[in-house]
């Protein structure tokens, strides 16, 4: 009972009501249940001790209609939940929606970032909840001391999840190895070689060099004259582009297996990293904020971590575990099991982020646009069209973006303009993947 009552005035301060200058005043408030955090996204994943300390003297606040609740370019420190009611959002570009409250999109703050990126008007009179974005970041910065497994209460029962976290932390886990040709070129540009030395490596590996070469002439890099040779295909390229592709596209060797069922598994994710991996260097490109290369190559790494828990399963009798045990277990592993493999293969802190937070719409490590933002933004494109998907606007990677905004409507028209920038990139994915 101590340990929660401390969580309790722990968490309560950043519930504190801090408002932006163009914030109106509530009127009143209603006590907040554990039912009603428990519909909204990412709160409802908190254990039940701090759904309780979240509860403990909470309230709702009133606005009448037509309030504006905030503007576009207002500074924030908190998110806002719509409980009740209507608000009308509206981007920098006169593009408006509604979000009533009871909806999917409603169980989503109505912003999350550091900057509001929509103006948020009520249509009716509201209800809603102000929660400091510390709430939000707090989620992440305790994970981010440790890639340890631990089995959540409400998976107890999974067993597949139970045997593969006993085996995971006994360091009993077999972390995939890159090819040789992509351990050399990596450990070589370690030392600042040139474009020559670099192709010296490459041509120890003739289908490797060969893929470069076809790439280089694909339309994602085309030039009046075509690359006949692999210095010209790197020197076109660029020498780190040319070491993530090599990395990069080399993975797919990794998403095999021999059971069918388990093979169905590694290929739908695969087939998710490659399509991650096209939206991110088309909007590491728009944006310029990110190096392109470096944004492909964290989309073909970003769910790596699912390889080595379903090739354990795939080892295990089939009688010991489900298809619902995979779903269930996968968005629990996938994270840390990532996190140590790139940390074995020597990748850069940036890229141990995406690993862990690239799954979460809410993550926000900085006030720059970083490559688990780029990633988180890339996912969100990619299932345009599914349910219970946050809008692009709430979530705090958006707020990042400099002289480019996204709003539904926007989403929408970048997918459609850069379409063929898209289909250039997939298609050079293909190339070097097959």
């Amino acid at each position: 009972m101590l340990t929660i009552l401390k969580n309790m005035s722990f968490i309560k301060i950043f519930f504190k009501d801090k408002k932006t200058k163009s914030e109106k005043k509530p009127i009143g408030g209603d006590e907040v249940s554990m039912d009603m955090l428990k519909e909204l996204f990412p709160i409802r994943n908190y254990d039940n001790v701090k759904l309780l300390a979240f509860t403990s003297d909470l309230k709702s606040e009133f606005f009448p209609e037509h309030t504006n609740l905030f503007q576009v370019g207002d500074l924030t420190d908190s998110a806002l939940y719509l409980l009740k009611g209507t608000v009308t959002l509206s981007d920098e570009n006169g593009q408006n929606y509604e979000i009533t409250s009871g909806s999917g999109a409603a169980r989503f703050p109505l912003s999350s970032g550091s900057i509001h990126t929509t103006s948020a008007i009520t249509k009716t009179k509201v209800s809603v909840l102000r929660v400091s974005k510390n709430i939000m970041a707090s989620r992440f910065m305790a994970s981010s001391t440790s890639s340890a497994l631990i089995v959540p209460d409400e998976l107890v029962k999974n067993n597949l999840l139970r045997y593969f976290v006993q085996y995971y932390n006994n360091e009993e886990l077999e972390i995939p190895s890159l090819p040789n040709i992509a351990i050399k070129l990596q450990h070589a540009m370690e030392r600042d070689i040139g474009i020559a030395d670099a192709v010296k490596i490459i041509q120890l590996d003739p289908v490797i060099s060969a893929k470069l070469i076809g790439l280089a002439n694909c339309p994602l890099y085309v030039s009046i004259n075509p690359a006949k040779s692999c210095f010209e295909a790197v020197n076109r390229i660029g020498l780190n582009a040319t070491r993530n592709l090599v990395i990069g596209l080399n993975l797919s060797h990794i998403f095999k297996s021999k059971s069918p069922s388990i093979k169905k598994h590694l290929d739908n994710i695969w087939r998710q990293s490659l399509n991650i991996s096209t939206l991110s260097h088309v909007l590491a490109t728009l944006t310029k904020q990110n190096n392109p290369s470096e944004a492909l190559l964290a989309g073909l790494v970003c769910d790596l971590g699912a390889v080595p828990f379903l090739n354990f399963a795939a080892k295990l009798p089939k009688e010991y575990f489900s298809e619902s045990d995979i779903a269930e277990a996968l968005p629990f592993v996938t994270g840390p099991v990532g996190y140590k493999i790139l940390l074995d293969w020597g990748f850069s802190e940036e890229f141990l982020n995406v690993a862990l937070y690239s799954s979460d719409w809410f993550q926000s490590n900085g006030e720059e646009l970083n490559l688990t933002d780029i990633i988180v933004l890339s996912r969100l494109h990619s299932k345009i069209g599914q349910p219970d998907l946050p809008n692009i606007t709430s979530i705090p990677a958006a707020s990042k973006l400099k002289d480019f905004s996204l709003s539904p409507e926007l989403s929408l028209n970048l997918l459609h303009e850069a379409k063929q920038q898209i289909n250039d990139a997939m298609d050079a994915l293909k190339i070097f993947a097959s």
